[in-house]
């Protein structure tokens, strides 16, 4: 079985090694996705640009990606529910995780003077994440799009001078835009986490110390706290709980809980022992922590 590495150094395993790696995001080239896959695997990587997130998972379905990265939840909007409907959907596997800062800054082309902006584009969450900004520069005309780095794409491949765009830095290196405002997010503190999604089932996480699981809990009263005071008892921590309904069922919920652990062997018999009061149980990866940004 392939045994694979995840540090802060890109991913190691003799798979991985024999070829580049395809990874499929949400948006295009230089987008946030691209910047945390980059911060994962490395700069040597293949992105496969998709225009949602279920394009992502059915690309890598139909074997044309090796992994997916996908946003799950933002410090300030919260978790992105519709992704743990497509976790529960395609079953893939969880390997990894990363932390993405999400930095704002205002973009232009060239030679362009900011008293020659007009127009401000980029997607509605980054817009709103900057609102500081624009209530000091009323005149601005702003706009909403689909992608934070297709805006600085356009900005680039139209040439104009009398629009800037809101985009990490990475997108002002790729399509050779100046950052005329830096850092123009309201909150400084804004975090993103992403999961590294795989289909390859034979791989194993060296040293892992995290986990991904889901479940239901069975009609017998006090169920879920059964299983909470279970985790307890072993000393895992719980680092996220997130309740999604079940289609069709009513006061029904699947539970996605993550879980972290100093000693395996207690993780393990934690979730022996949760299983009698569960039902359609799932571990959905199980991977090292790291929340490093």
């Amino acid at each position: 079985m392939n045994k694979l590495m995840q540090a802060s150094s890109p991913l190691k395993t003799n798979y991985i090694l024999m070829k580049k790696k395809r990874v499929a995001i949400q948006g295009i080239k230089a987008s946030f996705h691209e910047e945390a896959a980059i911060k994962f695997f490395g700069k040597d990587i293949e992105t496969i640009e998709c225009d949602s997130f279920k394009k992502t998972c059915e690309v890598l379905k139909n074997k044309e990606a090796d992994f997916v990265v996908m946003a799950i939840e933002n410090s300030i909007a919260g978790s992105l529910l519709p992704n743990y409907t497509l976790l529960r959907d395609y079953h893939f596997t969880i390997i990894g995780e990363v932390y993405l800062h999400i930095q704002l800054n205002l973009l232009a082309l060239p030679g362009v003077k900011f008293e020659d902006i007009k127009r401000v584009e980029s997607h509605p969450i980054a817009i709103r994440q900057c609102d500081d900004f624009f209530n000091e520069f009323p005149h601005l005309n702003v706009v909403e799009s689909t992608d934070t780095a297709a805006c600085a794409k356009r900005i680039k491949d139209e040439q104009l001078k009398d629009t800037a765009a809101i985009a990490n830095k990475l997108a002002a290196e790729i399509y050779g835009l100046e950052i005329m405002e830096r850092r123009i997010e309201t909150n400084k503190k804004n975090y993103t986490r992403f999961l590294i999604l795989t289909d390859k089932k034979d791989l194993e996480i060296s040293d892992a110390n995290m986990a991904s699981i889901s479940f239901q809990v069975t009609d017998e009263v006090g169920s879920l706290a059964k299983v909470l005071n279970i985790f307890a008892e072993y000393d895992i921590n719980l680092s996220k709980v997130q309740s999604m309904p079940v289609l069709g069922k009513r006061n029904q919920y699947n539970f996605y809980v993550d879980l972290e652990w100093s000693a395996r062997e207690k993780y393990e018999e934690a979730v022996r022992k949760i299983l009698r009061y569960t039902v359609n149980f799932a571990i959905m990866g199980e991977y090292r922590k790291n929340d490093t940004v």
